[in-house]
C-alpha cells in the first residue's frame, strides 16, 4: 500500500511540473552562457579546494557583501532542516549572510514568501544530491525565474554534483531509478548553461565516455564533464577551469573527426584536433564557448633583453 502511494505522489508530482508555464529565457548574444552574471559548475566532492571557493565567494561579491541561498533539496527532504551544508559554506568562503532554501513541493516554490531570501541574493549554491529532485521542486516556477534573476543582477549560480548537471537545458543522469541511466524520466534542467548536457565525479567514476554517442548525436549541444573537486566559471559564452584535476569538452565537431591527431600551427598546439571523441582542459584553461575552440594562452615577455 505505501509503494503504490508512493508512486502515485511521484507521478502526481511530475505531472504538476509539466503543467507549469515554462520560465522565458530572453534571446540574447550568447550562445551557452549566461548573459549577465556567472556560473560556477563543480563536478562534486569540492572538500575544501580553496580556488574553487576562492571564486564563488569572489563572484558573490566579496566575504562581506556577499549574501548566499544555498539550496538542499537535492539531499532529500532530511536536508529540509539541516544546517551543515549552510555551515559548510561559511566556513569555507567567510560569508555570514547565509540562509538555506528547500522545499519539494511546487506550490511553496510559486510563493512570493518562499522566495524571498533569492531577492536580495548575490550568490545561489545548488548542494550534491540527486539533480530529478531540484527540477521537480523548481522548475518553471517563480522560484525558476528568481534564480535567473540573480543572475540577470550580476550575481552567481554555483552548484556541485547534482548542483551542477541542474545547471543544463538538458538533464543528464536525472532518472529517479538511478544516476546509471543516461538519459532517463527527468530531462530537463534548469538552463542557466543554454543548450547543454553537465555530467560530473567524471575521472573518479570513469564516466568520461558516456556522454559522447549523445552529443554525436545532439550537435546543437555542447557537453561538459567535470571531475572532482574541479569547477568551470562560465561568464557569457567564456569557459574557465579552476581547481585541482580536468575538465572535458564534448564538441559534436570533435567527435565526428575524431580521427586526426593533434596538429600543430605556428609552434601552437590545437587542442580541439583530438585523437580522441572529446579533450581536456586543466586549470587556468579557456575555452570559448560561442566558437567552439580553446583560447590560446598569451605567452609572457621575457624580461631578458636580447644579446
Amino acid at each position: 500500500m505505501k509503494k503504490h502511494l508512493l508512486v502515485l505522489l511521484l507521478l502526481t508530482g511530475m505531472q504538476a511540473a509539466a503543467q507549469q508555464p515554462p520560465v522565458k529565457i530572453q534571446k540574447g548574444t550568447t550562445r551557452h552562457g549566461p548573459e549577465n552574471g556567472s556560473l560556477l559548475i563543480i563536478g562534486g566532492n569540492v572538500g575544501s579546494t580553496a580556488a574553487v571557493w576562492e571564486k564563488f565567494t569572489e563572484l558573490a561579491g566579496g566575504k562581506e557583501k556577499a549574501r548566499i541561498v544555498v539550496v538542499t533539496t537535492a539531499s532529500g527532504d532530511s536536508a529540509a532542516f539541516d544546517q551543515k551544508d549552510v555551515e559548510i559554506v561559511k566556513k569555507e568562503t567567510g560569508i555570514r549572510q547565509v540562509t538555506l532554501l528547500h522545499t519539494s513541493d511546487l506550490k511553496e516554490a510559486n510563493s512570493e514568501k518562499f522566495i524571498a531570501p533569492l531577492k536580495t541574493a548575490t550568490g545561489v549554491y545548488f548542494v550534491g544530491g540527486r539533480q530529478w529532485r531540484i527540477a521537480d521542486s523548481y522548475l518553471n516556477t517563480l522560484t525558476h525565474r528568481a534564480f535567473q534573476e540573480v543572475l540577470e543582477r550580476g550575481g552567481v549560480i554555483a552548484g556541485s554534483s547534482a548542483g551542477a548537471s541542474i545547471q543544463g537545458s538538458f538533464l543528464w543522469r536525472g532518472d529517479t531509478k538511478g544516476p546509471e541511466i543516461l538519459v532517463g524520466d527527468h530531462t530537463q534542467g534548469l538552463g542557466f548553461l543554454k543548450n547543454s548536457a553537465i555530467d560530473q565525479h567524471l575521472l573518479k567514476r570513469n564516466r568520461e565516455f558516456d556522454l559522447v554517442d549523445f552529443i554525436r548525436k545532439s550537435p546543437q549541444l555542447i557537453g561538459l564533464g567535470l571531475d572532482e573537486a574541479t569547477a568551470v566559471v562560465v561568464r557569457r559564452d567564456t569557459l574557465e577551469v579552476v581547481g585541482k584535476s580536468y575538465v572535458v569538452i564534448y564538441d559534436h565537431n570533435t567527435i565526428v573527426r575524431s580521427d586526426n591527431k593533434h596538429i600543430t600551427a605556428d609552434n601552437k598546439e590545437d587542442y580541439t584536433a583530438s585523437s580522441g571523441p572529446f579533450f581536456f582542459l586543466s586549470a587556468g584553461q579557456r575555452y570559448d564557448l560561442a566558437n567552439r575552440k580553446v583560447i590560446q594562452a598569451e605567452k609572457k615577455r621575457s624580461n631578458t633583453a636580447e644579446e
